[in-house]
Formats: C-alpha cells, sequence, structure tokens
C-alpha cells in the first residue's frame, strides 16, 4: 500500500485502529509516540478501548482520555497491540524487546491480541537477533527473574554461554513493575533464538525474555524521526 512520505509510523499504526477495537498499549519511547496518537484520534471522536503494558502507559492513557478496559475484560482478548521493540529480523520479524523493562507485561499482551504491530525508528534492523548495536554495543537480551533466584539464574545463563548483568538503578537493583529483577545478557549473534529462548525459560526462577519470537504480523519501520520508510508484513504460509 503506498504511503505518504510524510506519514509516521505513529500515523500508520494508528490507521490499523478500528473503531471499537480494543488495543493493546505498548510501553517505552516508540509507544508513548503512539499512545499521544491514538489519544488525539479519541479526542477527535474515535471509539476504542485501551490495554496498558505499564503503569507509565496507564498513567499517559488516563490522562489523554483514553478508556481503558479491567484486566478481567481483556482476558477474552484484544483486537490489537501495538508496541515498540529493540531490534528485528526483517525476515522471520522476530524481536528482542525489553530494554525499557517491560517485557513480560508487554508479552501478555501481545499474546491477547490477535494483531501485533511494531513501530520504530532507525537502528533496529538486524540480520540476526543478538548482534552489535549499531552504536558497537555488544547484544543483549533481557531476562526477568524473581529475586530470590537471580543468583541461581545467573549461574544457569552462565553455562548457556551468555554473560547476565544485573539491572541496577539508583545504585540498587532495578525492580520491573511485577517486583522482579533484571538480568540483561549479553550474548553474540543468536544462531537459533528459539533454542536459547527454550532454555533460558527452563531454568527456575525465570519469568520472561526478551524473545518475541513468531509474533509481530508487522512492523513498521522509520527513520530517526520515525517517520514511515518500510512495512514489513510476516509472509504467510499457505
Amino acid at each position: 500500500m503506498p504511503t505518504p512520505a510524510h506519514t509516521t509510523v505513529f500515523e500508520r499504526a494508528a490507521d490499523l485502529v478500528r473503531p471499537g477495537d480494543r488495543v493493546g498499549l505498548g510501553s517505552g519511547k516508540a509507544s508513548t509516540r503512539f499512545i499521544e496518537t491514538l489519544g488525539a484520534r479519541v479526542s477527535a471522536g474515535l471509539r476504542i478501548q485501551g490495554f496498558p503494558t505499564s503503569v507509565a502507559s496507564e498513567k499517559l492513557a488516563l490522562s489523554l482520555g483514553i478508556p481503558l478496559l479491567e484486566p478481567e475484560d481483556a482476558a477474552s482478548g484484544l483486537d490489537i497491540a501495538v508496541d515498540g521493540a529493540d531490534q528485528f529480523s526483517p525476515g522471520s520479524l522476530d524481536l528482542i524487546k525489553g530494554f525499557g523493562r517491560c517485557a513480560l507485561r508487554e508479552m501478555v499482551v501481545a499474546r491477547l491480541a490477535r494483531r501485533f504491530v511494531i513501530v520504530l525508528g532507525s537502528g533496529k534492523k538486524v540480520a540476526r537477533l543478538g548482534e552489535n548495536s549499531h552504536a558497537g554495543e555488544q547484544g543483549r537480551i533481557p531476562v526477568e527473574v524473581v529475586p530470590f533466584a537471580q543468583v541461581f539464574v545467573a549461574k544457569g545463563l552462565e553455562r548457556l554461554g551468555l554473560v547476565p548483568v544485573p539491572w541496577i538503578t539508583q545504585g540498587k537493583p532495578g525492580l520491573t513493575d511485577n517486583g522482579n529483577h533484571i538480568l540483561d545478557c549479553k550474548t553474540d549473534p543468536v544462531e537459533n533464538p528459539a533454542a536459547l529462548d527454550a532454555a533460558i525459560r527452563a531454568l527456575p526462577g525465570v519469568v520472561g525474555t526478551g524473545f518475541f519470537l513468531g509474533m509481530a504480523e508487522r512492523v513498521l519501520e522509520g527513520d530517526a524521526e520515525f517517520r514511515l520508510l518500510e512495512e514489513h508484513e510476516r509472509k504467510r504460509v499457505g
């Protein structure tokens, strides 16, 4: 579908939201911009209901007048979820997420949605997940763990060839909205993301990873200003 050059990834994502939709609201910089765009459309008369992936997104949505679903209502499913990502592979649309420390809730919401759409800016596209960033930083995979098990999980991650680094904020272990800790696992490019994801999740005490595999319906790739450059859609089999 031809898209005007001035269109942002947020406007394009909002175009995919239909009247009456139940919308999963992601977290992070790109998701914040999407929520603001959606909020403007709600103010202009669009009737939808949102379900946020973080406390910050909830506060923003409420401030913009976006009606929110209760968890009991969201449990029956969402029509679409829109979120950001930290890396994506254009062939598979596999993702690494979680640098914003909300991957577990983002996973829950993405799994509830019939359509999962990613909005992002420049520097996120990689040939293989876990590659060094465009700034030269080593690839990493966030792993959320219950505090009691952190030391044990860290040993298990090392046995898998990863280098776990605890997330520290203000001089102490950071807490997610779920009250858990994060281990940022430094890695080389990952040959088999599904196998590594399964091995990490098998460690007792792990509650989630940053791998989002085989989930995105489409990725809206933007430039540094989030102007839409390319729309990647999942190839359907059969």
